[in-house]
């Protein structure tokens, strides 16, 4: 359609869509402003949904038919010039349950066989029965809340009536995008080994595993990294504190040398290898230890402040008793002796527990083994010199990221994930709690259509498979005195067709509709003598 008859014919939907609300407020002269609204919206969003279906067809590649092959779109396999094949509808949802109409046409390239649907390339749509931009709506709710939360918000923001399930294999379909499009990254990066991105002066690296509850009442561990860059210490009540901003999260349900690997994706792209320091806090476990070996040796390694407090705190309440006045009054002398002078002195005060008969064996055991574990991690206590050099002494930025990320989604009342939906939904989650989802969106999108394409070369495969070995099956199956060409028909390339019987030997032999004796003058001539020579005969 010419931007002329674009013009005429929006102009007069306009005319119609005003005409309609000045009757619609004639009818309704006590209306209340929402009523007006809501009259206004219904009218406006059908006159959208006609410009969005005209303004997609306007493009020169909507029909192919009786186009030269210097007009057509290329192949996007090996560049040849596609040829129109059929005309196909396809409708799209829309804002107020609108629906948009394309019919474009359905290409063939003439030498490789790719089919596509070049004005679906173009405008870039998705695959599915929606509109990009319902589409992404569709993805950032489910990803943000429960699948039928994210139903009713649809309708209430968008008049878009779409149910919990397809609410749901939406965001699992972009989910399970993203995290393709993540392994790529990693493939690319181990292989390629490109420079690091500058990193900050000071940061911050910390991971930890979570549970979230799966189907048939069984558990899985999501772990999550949480980069961030230090900020300048600050004074808060008389002490000094060192907090963390920037953050950014990554997260997968998998085994830990699997999540080290997968990592490096995000430790890469903030820039973790040339940052000028990297401070590792962590809680102490020995995968996580493996972590920071991986992706950056050197780093500053501390051992969570609360943590270790933990411990300490076990070891005095098998002496003094949980909750008791001598508890809190020696807990609070070593939980200051910890942060503000020597990990040792503290050390030996709970060595010093384990003299006491209080707990029997068992208590005896608590003690020691909250000794042994501090004496093991006792650099990594340093936290008087951490905080003087302006590090973080706290893994809080995982421990909220857990909390943030995968327990305010995965963790709702009623829960139950499969195991392969977990990292799709972890992957959305983290995005959106780092800020990066507009920045992440379109290569989501490039996937999706990606996916969709390899799917359908993979339905053209087996179909063409299935064809060959049904063609092979009815050669076996003819009786004799018919044939079965492997000639293509003209609307399915690759299957093929059956011919009728072979003539008689009386009869001339007439050449199949391909025979190359059809397009040419001698073999036109020869075709008829044989046909005056067995005239003559009979």
């Amino acid at each position: 359609m010419k931007t002329d008859e674009l013009q005429t014919r929006w102009r007069e939907e306009s005319h119609q869509v005003i005409a309609a609300i000045v009757a619609w407020r004639e009818e309704h002269p006590t209306a209340t402003f929402q009523e007006i609204e809501s009259a206004i919206d219904d009218c406006l969003a059908r006159l959208r949904a006609h410009m969005l279906e005209d303004a997609a067809l306007a493009s020169d590649v909507a029909d192919l038919r009786d186009k030269p092959a210097q007009k057509r779109p290329p192949c996007p396999v090996c560049g040849t010039p596609v040829k129109h094949h059929a005309r196909d509808k396809r409708t799209l949802l829309t804002q107020h349950n609108q629906q948009v109409t394309l019919e474009r046409s359905y290409a063939v390239c003439p030498k490789c066989g790719e089919t596509f649907f070049p004005l679906d390339e173009e405008l870039a749509l998705l695959p599915g029965p929606l509109t990009p931009s319902i589409q992404k709506a569709v993805t950032r709710l489910g990803a943000r809340l429960p699948f039928p939360q994210a139903e009713d918000e649809l309708h209430a923001m968008w008049q878009v009536d779409i149910s919990a399930t397809t609410v749901r294999r939406q965001a699992e379909t972009a989910g399970a995008a993203y995290v393709a499009v993540q392994t790529a990254q990693v493939d690319r990066l181990e292989r390629e080994l490109p420079p690091s991105p500058p990193g900050p002066d000071l940061q911050q690296m910390s991971v930890d595993g979570a549970m979230v509850p799966l189907l048939h009442k069984q558990w899985g561990e999501v772990r999550t990294l949480a980069l961030g860059v230090v900020e300048r210490p600050v004074i808060k009540n008389g002490e000094v504190e060192v907090h963390t901003g920037q953050l950014s999260y990554f997260s997968r349900l998998c085994d830990a040398e699997t999540f080290t690997r997968l990592a490096t994706v995000e430790t890469h792209r903030r820039g973790t290898e040339t940052a000028g320091k990297v401070c590792a806090v962590a809680d102490g476990a020995e995968w996580e230890q493996g972590f920071v070996d991986v992706q950056r040796s050197d780093a500053v390694r501390i051992l969570d402040f609360s943590h270790a407090a933990e411990h300490v705190s076990a070891a005095g309440q098998v002496v003094y008793g949980e909750g008791t006045d001598a508890f809190q009054q020696w807990f609070t002398a070593e939980r200051h002796e910890l942060k503000h002078g020597q990990p040792q002195t503290v050390i030996a005060d709970v060595r010093r527990l384990g003299e006491s008969d209080a707990g029997g064996e068992t208590g005896r055991a608590i003690i020691d083994g909250a000794a042994a574990y501090l004496e093991k991690r006792i650099e990594q206590m340093r936290y008087a010199q951490f905080v003087a050099q302006g590090y973080p002494i706290g893994s809080g930025i995982v421990e909220s990221g857990h909390k943030v990320v995968i327990e305010a989604r995965l963790k709702g009342a009623g829960m139950h994930w499969a195991p392969e939906h977990v990292n799709p939904m972890s992957a959305l989650r983290t995005i959106i709690c780092s800020n990066r989802w507009d920045e992440e969106w379109p290569l989501i999108c490039q996937q999706l259509r990606l996916t969709a394409r390899e799917d359908s070369r993979e339905r053209r495969r087996q179909r063409q498979t299935k064809d060959a070995q049904a063609h092979a099956q009815a050669m076996l199956a003819q009786p004799i005195g018919q044939t079965v060409t492997d000639t293509p028909t003209p609307s399915h390339p690759g299957r093929v067709q059956q011919t009728e019987p072979e003539p008689s030997a009386n009869s001339p032999k007439r050449p199949g509709a391909n025979h190359p004796w059809r397009h040419s003058p001698v073999g036109r001539a020869r075709y008829q003598r044989s046909q005056q020579a067995a005239a003559q005969k009979t």
